[in-house]
């Protein structure tokens, strides 16, 4: 999430917190430690996880302790950075809501079909030659390129499942990302694509979904991926082009898949693979050592009862 450039003093003030650094260090958006860039803040709350946020590109970072300020970097000292972090993005995107079908702000291409039932948020932008079936729904702010297919009952920019486990509740970060799909996309019916929470979720050019695929929060898929029914990616994924995932595949977050890799069936990945593999299984592996495995695991019957026959 981008903003003007804004001073660390003005930062600050708003949450009400004390600040280590030059009052005049210059922020200009804030996002989600995956996908941080230089100029941007980041939060972190937990000890495991203070170097990561420190030496991460994130030129300020809201932290519950004070430390040692890293060179050209700024500290924003709060004792609940997640809450802290909800507040400044909720500032500088406060929530706003759109009681008709296809919002007056909604800019859309020539030669758009949008069929019965369809809702179409505030600042979204649909490219030309688009079709959306009926019920299809886009959240404000994404962004829909040309000559893309969106089927039935298929939603566009649900808010990221981001939470914080409290003593008596759970606290949701603040999505205020978008989802951005390019051109000639083809997604099924009954499909969900979360927005980033602070930067975007993105579908490549020519990709394909089938139905009822899941792709979790600031998820980047690349150029003629192709995914098959059930397949659920959570957030903060990066995969490669023309990789291909076939039907119930699980991926967990955080995973780089690179090109040309293929995800068989019903597998569930925890790692990241490499160009060109094939993996299956779980949890999910190079795909003929796990058949290999197999294999091997069916004769365990046969090899007992020989064992068992030789000792009586």
């Amino acid at each position: 999430m981008k903003i003007k450039p804004t001073s660390l003093k003005e930062i600050a003030a708003i949450i009400q917190a004390k600040f280590i650094g030059n009052e005049s260090h210059i922020i200009t958006g804030f996002n989600e430690i995956h996908r941080v860039e230089t100029g941007d803040v980041v939060f972190v709350d937990h000890p495991k996880y203070y170097d990561k946020a420190l030496s991460s590109a994130a030129t300020t970072i809201i932290i519950n302790k004070e430390v040692d300020c890293p060179a050209g970097k700024a500290l924003i000292l709060h004792p609940e950075p997640f809450t802290a972090f909800n507040t400044l993005t909720r500032h500088f995107n406060p929530l706003s809501y759109s009681n008709a079908n296809i919002s007056p702000t909604a800019k859309i291409g020539n030669n758009v079909t949008i069929m019965p039932g369809c809702f179409i948020g505030n600042n979204v932008i649909i490219g030309d030659n688009t079709v959306l079936h009926p019920n299809v729904v886009i959240y404000d702010q994404c962004e829909i390129g040309s000559n893309v297919i969106i089927h039935a009952n298929t939603t566009i920019g649900s808010h990221a499942f981001y939470f914080k486990k409290r003593s008596d509740a759970f606290e949701q970060l603040q999505t205020v990302g978008r989802v951005l799909i390019k051109d000639h996309v083809h997604i099924g019916s009954n499909c969900t694509i979360d927005k980033g929470v602070t930067s975007d979720t993105i579908i490549g050019k020519g990709s394909i979904l089938d139905n009822q695929v899941h792709v979790g929060h600031d998820t980047t898929i690349g150029e003629m991926c192709l995914f098959a029914a059930q397949v659920g990616i959570a957030g903060a994924c990066t995969i490669g082009n023309k990789v291909t995932m076939w039907g119930q595949v699980g991926i967990s977050s955080g995973i780089t898949i690179e090109d040309g890799a293929v995800i068989l069936a019903q597998s569930g990945l925890g790692e990241n693979v490499s160009a060109g593999q094939t993996y299956f299984g779980t949890p999910a592996g190079k795909a003929k050592e796990k058949m290999r495995e197999l294999f091997a695991t069916k004769q365990l019957p046969d090899l007992i009862k020989k064992l068992y026959d030789k000792n009586d």
